[in-house]
């Protein structure tokens, strides 16, 4: 299968985009397709948003669920930071994936049936919960788990307020429309390393500097019960968590299954399916 989108060679490359953004219809999705991103106030209700908050602290407090291989714990702290296959984890979680509200919006965007690539529960909490570098997710989903094409969203529902000092996601918008290949070759399980602060994939300070004065940078707020849709090649991170009021959300992947992972474009395995899926089969 040709590579459209080469990355982890011996130097940094900026590809076009070789896909759309909006794969169906894009009435109601110009500001998605211009930006990349699209942001709801109020995807969930107030009683929404508390029955999942119970159901976030149930799991991460479970001694079974935190000895799991799929629990990501921070190296400082050692509190859960994330915990991937929620919604194989938890029917609750399963059910938050087929409301219509969530999947027909991703289903809307993409054109397709949908399956989900990964999903999880990240969990910033207060006093020093450390952030994400700044990266393409596409980047990673493309060398590491095999995604040939960009047609796939990412959906975080915020189940606690995203204030403006509290490690909230920043996007460069328009930033979706090139693919920046990173340099420096994949290490063998790099995912353990990885899942707790980015190495491999990330992308230079000068490439970042000119990314950033060309695009600018968006910082997420709102209540918790909102939503930001974004497009998986958007240039995205989020700070360290100093303050002591916590950030947590629930964040979902879909992808088309007419994009289904075949092997690594730039790296020496598959990561685990918890983390990338190998199951296609639609949400129903």
């Amino acid at each position: 299968m040709q590579d459209l989108y080469p990355t982890r060679g011996a130097a940094e490359v900026v590809t076009p985009r070789q896909d759309p953004v909006v794969w169906g219809p894009s009435d109601g999705l110009e500001s998605y397709e211009k930006d990349g991103f699209l942001t709801v106030d109020q995807l969930l209700a107030d009683d929404e948003v508390a029955f999942y908050r119970r159901e976030l602290e149930r799991m991460i407090t479970d001694p079974a669920v935190r000895a799991d291989e799929r629990s990501i714990i921070e190296p400082q702290s050692q509190s859960v930071r994330s915990v991937f296959e929620v919604h194989r984890m938890s029917e609750i979680f399963a059910g938050l994936v087929r409301d219509e509200r969530v999947v027909g919006t991703a289903r809307r965007i993409l054109g397709s049936d949908v399956y989900v690539h990964q999903s999880r529960i990240n969990v910033k909490p207060g006093f020093g919960a450390s952030g994400f570098y700044w990266h393409s997710d596409f980047e990673t989903w493309h060398a590491e788990d095999g995604l040939p094409n960009m047609r796939t969203v990412s959906v975080s529902i915020a189940l606690t307020e995203n204030h403006d000092t509290n490690g909230g996601l920043m996007i460069m918008p328009g930033s979706h429309r090139d693919f920046l290949g990173c340099a420096g070759a994949t290490p063998k399980d790099n995912y353990k390393k990885s899942l707790q602060m980015q190495d491999a994939g990330t992308p230079s300070d000068e490439a970042l500097t000119k990314m950033a004065d060309r695009h600018g940078i968006r910082l997420f707020t709102g209540r918790a019960g909102s939503a930001t849709w974004f497009d998986c090649n958007c240039m995205h991170g989020s700070g360290d968590n100093i303050t002591p009021y916590p950030r947590s959300n629930v964040f979902i992947v879909f992808n088309s299954v007419e994009n289904a992972a075949v092997e690594p474009f730039a790296a020496p395995i598959r990561r685990p399916e918890f983390i990338g899926a190998r199951d296609f089969t639609p949400v129903r």
